[in-house]
């Protein structure tokens, strides 16, 4: 931090004067005091109204890129403590290594092999308006990044580390000189722009990385286990920004990301693939793949796919794939025919890189879902069966369901299969989107209805709806279509803001063990959604913990949560921090998904105690809610009852049941 901020000293020097960089000099300083005494603020007030407006955005533009920089400097240091634990010959705690070892103890053979064909972690990016920087701030900021590391190398010579420093201070230099704010409102395509920057810079790279060290604590193939969804683009509650052709935007935009992407590696890794057909025979299945025969049959083949994929990009499937399983059919018969040569060092590298990164991603890159809130959907709905004029947003609604089926037959079901119902009272909420989207398309909808429940009552009545669900025919389809798989998505954002975070957490572990046990009757593979904010009152968090604190049975090797805009590039940022970030969930849903005893588990005697206190001092649990008269909200969120007898007594059983969470 020290070596940014005398560069940027430097350059502000540079750019504006020793006079300005006085300033910028003279208000850090009487900020940091007035932490100790109220005087200096008022004189950090006087400071800032004394200066005409221009002087004082050049300031506001010298803290805004301190900021940037003192964090990119504490995420520098964070990965290279990441770094430096993951060196030696012991795995490190929460890693994917030290996770499949104890598994494969605990669980044997068969159970393991289940629990590892079932594994899916799901992260879903949420938009965030106010954290959409521009991604010109994102990309100076990296480079800034990609400097610091250059000089962190201890193997650089004298003149490198020279060179590292130059250009560090001409990154730092751009950074002051490009525009903080955008001249316009940002728009959701805006944000879509933001996200890709983390595909490009993070994701894309990352994810051959986790594959790999699955593959190694396996000792055999890893099966795909990430996918990425985003509500960016499609999230329309509330946002009437969000409309059917944004919606259609995005993905186009997330298409042409994907396919960059895979067009370069497969490039990359085609140049470099040499090996001749003496030394490598070919297969008979990629030689009839092959557009025209050559001595290097396998490079011609992988080179023939980076060309099908920027035709895909370029003219669409006619002269390109029609599908990305297409493709990945295509590398593993150029894998398979590596393999049986005897290649397999080849084989099973940079080509299954590429494989995973096509397997997780395909041509659509993140899932895209659409929400929407139950009673814009009811409104829609009238106006469709009354017929005549309707409403923009009920066109749009409907525009939007039709979107979505294009983007299926153009990409695959699973582009943008998922329609989030938020505010789900009943099923009848869920019967909407059905009937909705078979008035606009004819046929039976490819889409899964996801039901949001948000308030306490909801999380209550949850089974009650599913149940009624069961019983509709456009669920039964979908069932028998999608191999009786069902999303259930829970809110702790409106829960913690009605019933305060101790009561929400109660009813949510309640309301996830009251599903998982009714997933199991009605012999469904259920998934729990968390709609999980960044903020620790929205039920944000280290994600890792929050796995393990599921309900017993909840995971069952499947974790699907949001990933807040506003931790996205805290989190996804850093390729070192995502990769441990996204290993110690893979760890924490493993661990999570081992069958786990009840009543001798020291967890289930703590959370029936913690409940047990809380019923006494919220009204809004179920066993409560009749008998509570004046409820006042305590200051940490809590909700207690104003005439509670023996309020100290209460305060002493609710410390006791803390100490027992703390050993």
């Amino acid at each position: 931090m020290r070596l940014l901020g005398e560069l940027l000293g430097r350059v502000i020097a540079d750019s504006g004067g020793a006079t300005l960089l006085r300033d910028v000099e003279k208000l850090r300083s009487l900020v940091i005091r007035a932490r100790e005494d109220g005087r200096y603020e008022r004189d950090a007030e006087k400071l800032v109204a004394s200066w005409p407006l221009e002087r004082a955005e050049l300031v506001a533009r010298a803290f805004t890129c301190y900021f940037h920089l003192a964090n990119l400097a504490e995420e520098h240091h964070r990965a290279r403590v990441i770094r430096e634990r993951d060196r030696g010959p012991d795995a490190l705690p929460e890693s994917i290594t030290a996770a499949v070892s104890d598994l494969r103890r605990k669980l044997g053979p068969k159970r393991f092999a289940e629990l590892m064909s079932s594994l899916e972690i799901h992260p879903v990016f949420t938009a965030h308006p106010t954290e959409a920087r521009r991604r010109a701030i994102v990309t100076a900021i990296r480079r800034v990044g990609d400097q610091l590391e250059r000089l962190d190398d201890p193997r650089i010579s004298d003149p490198e580390r020279d060179d590292a420093r130059r250009r560090l201070i001409e990154e730092v230099d751009g950074l002051w000189r490009t525009a903080q704010v955008r001249a316009a409102h940002v728009t959701p395509l805006d944000e879509v722009r933001s996200f890709m920057a983390v595909f490009d810079e993070s994701l894309f790279r990352i994810v051959p990385e986790l594959m790999r060290s699955m593959d190694s604590a396996l000792g055999s193939p890893a099966p795909s286990f990430l996918r990425f969804g985003s509500w960016i683009g499609g999230d329309r509650d509330g946002n009437p920004a969000v409309t059917a052709e944004v919606t259609n935007e995005t993905m186009a935009v997330q298409q042409e990301h994907a396919l960059l992407a895979l067009e370069a590696v497969a490039n990359r890794v085609g140049r470099a693939l040499t090996v001749d057909r003496e030394t490598t025979p070919p297969s008979r299945e990629l030689l009839r793949r092959l557009k025209k025969p050559g001595p290097e049959p396998h490079r011609l083949l992988l080179l023939d796919v980076a060309e099908r994929l920027r035709a895909t990009r370029t003219s669409g499937p006619t002269r390109g794939y029609r599908s990305a399983q297409e493709l990945v059919d295509d590398l593993l018969v150029l894998r398979d025919s590596l393999a049986a040569a005897g290649a397999t060092r080849l084989a099973h590298g940079e080509v299954q890189h590429l494989i995973w990164q096509a397997q997780t991603f395909g041509f659509h890159l993140a899932e895209l879902e659409v929400r929407q809130h139950s009673q814009v959907l009811a409104r829609a709905l009238d106006e469709v069966r009354a017929g005549g004029r309707r409403s923009e947003l009920t066109r749009d609604t409907l525009e939007t369901l039709r979107v979505m089926a294009r983007l299926q037959a153009k990409f695959g079901v699973d582009s943008c299969r998922r329609f989030v119902v938020s505010f789900t009272r009943s099923a009848g909420d869920i019967a909407t989107v059905y009937e909705l989207s078979r008035s606009v398309t004819g046929k039976p909808p490819s889409i899964d209805v996801i039901p949001l429940f948000e308030t306490l009552d909801d999380l209550d009545r949850a089974t009650d709806v599913l149940d009624a669900m069961l019983r509709m025919a456009a669920v039964r389809e979908r069932l028998a279509a999608n191999g009786r798989r069902i999303e259930v998505m829970l809110g702790y954002s409106d829960s913690a803001k009605q019933a305060g975070p101790l009561s929400a957490t109660l009813a949510l572990h309640d309301a996830q063990a009251a599903l998982t046990a009714w997933a199991a009757r009605n012999h469904v593979r259920l998934t729990i959604f968390h709609g999980r904010g960044g903020a620790l009152g929205r039920g944000g968090g280290p994600a890792n913990r929050a796995v393990r604190a599921q309900a017993p049975g909840s995971v069952a090797g499947r974790f699907k949560v949001t990933e807040q805009g506003e931790v996205i590039f805290a989190r996804y940022g850093n390729r070192a921090i995502a990769r441990r970030h996204l290993e110690q969930v893979t760890s924490a849903v493993l661990e999570a998904s081992v069958p786990r005893p009840a009543r001798s588990d020291p967890a289930h005697r703590f959370r029936r105690r913690a409940r047990q206190v809380a019923d006494r001092l919220t009204p809004d649990s179920p066993r409560r809610r009749s008998q509570a008269r004046r409820p006042a909200r305590h200051p940490l969120g809590v909700r207690v009852v104003a005439d509670a007898a023996q309020p100290a007594r209460l305060v002493r059983a609710g410390q006791r049941a803390v100490g027992r969470a703390d050993r």
